[in-house]
């Protein structure tokens, strides 16, 4: 058997954070067994899918390169397809035309909550209290219609809904990937909708069909999904279809425990390549919210088709942390290639001003030995800013305590020295600080700090020679000067 995965969001909203984890474990698990990773988009709520929607989710899936293995399925293409496996199951005798009114169900359902509730009021006998609760769990039970046994519809032309018909007792049995043996027992399962009575499918129909017709060996999805599985697997039964193995995921918390929400970073995962994380950073942290192996806490993406299986998924709830969130991202950052890593960092260097070819090269010159200095593109970009091209700079109030006039003297007497630099390379730089420090009999705790600040402005630089190297001499003769000479006027 070939396994065959599916990931089938919705698209009413953007891609989030828990649907692309259950994208990440479909596509692990198909490529581990050299299977096929489909996409479905689940486009038949009219009313709330938009165009908008389906372009961000597959821009989001191209982001962290999930790519299917076949063009995306839109289900809402798929309609007639699902109206007429709906007509063949009533033929088969496994589904039936129910004649009852949306009307008539509303009515059912108030009746049966004014019972309930009127076996809460005080006085009431407790053989008369015990027979409204009976009735109002009648009333409210899962639906099993009159029409399930056929007969002779109310008009000839009276509109009608196509519904399952349910499996009439015992137990219905899962044995879930994840969860393990899960039981449901049939009286819970109602004769659902299949057609609404202007023949369009429902999701529960579509979903089932179209996991047939792509050939879904395993469905891999969030365990709010796990009650549906009870009412989807008699679909495939009526049809004497093959049944899936189904996996259902724990939900992912805020680090708090609470229910995910936008304070904890629930957010459109391309809000999180606009946060700066790199695709790899993401899928890697993914991959660990909920599943383990080892100790091992960062894969490669080739380590994770290797190892990735649902035995490591665990049953609890993930928390999804920010910080650690970092910590990865950090990692792929330090290891991501030079020339990929700038090409990425650009858009974040070019909200800062424009990037002329200057300071493109002295940054791509600088870019190997700085990875460290952030856990996001945002912070590299910002821990490169000194690096731009010369203008007034921005001093850190620390920055302009180092440029007392004691400070500045000392850049005075060391500028004249590395003007008359021959060669300038670091090497070169820094014999002449060793040098002019020796003469001068200052050590590098007094000449360093005024140095860093007039060519950084105070930001976090490495060691200052590898600093003014990348700057050139203009840069770094230029901005000691500006400074200098700003003390003077």
């Amino acid at each position: 058997m070939r396994v065959v995965t599916r990931f089938a969001p919705s698209p009413t909203g953007m891609l989030h954070i828990g649907g692309a984890r259950t994208a990440l474990f479909n596509y692990l698990f198909a490529k581990r067994f050299n299977g096929q990773f489909l996409l479905r988009i689940e486009d038949t709520d009219r009313e709330r899918s938009t165009p908008e929607a389906t372009s961000a989710i597959l821009d989001a899936m191209s982001w962290l390169g999930l790519t299917p293995d076949q063009p995306a399925v839109m289900q809402s293409a798929q309609a007639d397809r699902h109206a007429a496996v709906a007509h063949e199951m009533v033929a088969r005798g496994t589904a039936f035309r129910c004649y009852v009114s949306a009307e008539e169900l509303q009515a059912r359902r108030e009746l049966g909550e004014e019972k309930r509730l009127a076996a809460r009021q005080e006085g009431l006998g407790e053989a008369e209290r015990t027979a409204l609760l009976a009735q109002a769990g009648a009333l409210l039970a899962p639906f099993r219609s009159p029409w399930r046994d056929a007969g002779e519809p109310p008009a000839k032309d009276a509109p009608y809904t196509v519904r399952l018909r349910a499996p009439d007792g015992g137990d219905k049995v899962v044995e879930d990937g994840v969860q393990g043996t899960v039981r449901v027992n049939a009286a819970e399962i109602d004769d659902l909708v299949l057609l609404r009575t202007d023949n369009t499918p429902t999701y529960m129909l579509a979903v089932v069909v179209d996991d047939h017709d792509m050939g879904v060996t395993h469905v891999i999805r969030g365990d709010d999904h796990l009650r549906n599985t009870f009412r989807q697997i008699p679909i495939y039964e009526a049809m004497g279809w093959d049944v899936p193995h189904f996996s259902h995921l724990p939900m992912i918390h805020g680090n708090d425990g609470a229910k995910l929400s936008k304070r904890h970073g629930a957010l459109s995962t391309t809000v999180y390549r606009e946060l700066g994380y790199l695709p790899e950073g993401m899928k890697a942290y993914l991959l660990r919210l909920g599943w383990s192996h080892g100790d091992q806490e960062i894969f490669t993406e080739d380590e994770a088709i290797q190892l990735f299986d649902l035995g490591g998924i665990n049953k609890a709830p993930a928390r999804l942390d920010l910080e650690k969130l970092g910590t990865v991202n950090a990692h792929f950052i330090r290891d991501a290639d030079d020339d990929r890593l700038f090409g990425l960092l650009h858009p974040f260097l070019k909200a800062d001003g424009d990037v002329d070819a200057d300071t493109a090269a002295r940054i791509r010159r600088a870019l190997p030995f700085l990875k460290d200095r952030g856990s996001t593109l945002v912070e590299l970009a910002a821990a490169l800013r000194f690096l731009r091209v010369r203008r007034p700079l921005e001093l850190a109030k620390t920055a302009k305590k180092c440029l007392s006039p004691e400070g500045l003297a000392r850049l005075g007497g060391l500028l004249p020295e590395l003007r008359n630099l021959s060669t300038w390379t670091t090497g070169s730089i820094s014999e002449t600080i060793t040098t002019y420090c020796t003469a001068t009999g200052l050590s590098m705790g007094q000449i360093g700090p005024p140095l860093r600040a007039a060519l950084t402005g105070g930001l976090p630089a490495p060691d200052l020679a590898p600093v003014m190297d990348w700057l050139g001499r203009d840069e770094t003769l230029g901005r000691m000067e500006d400074q200098i000479q700003a003390d003077a006027a």
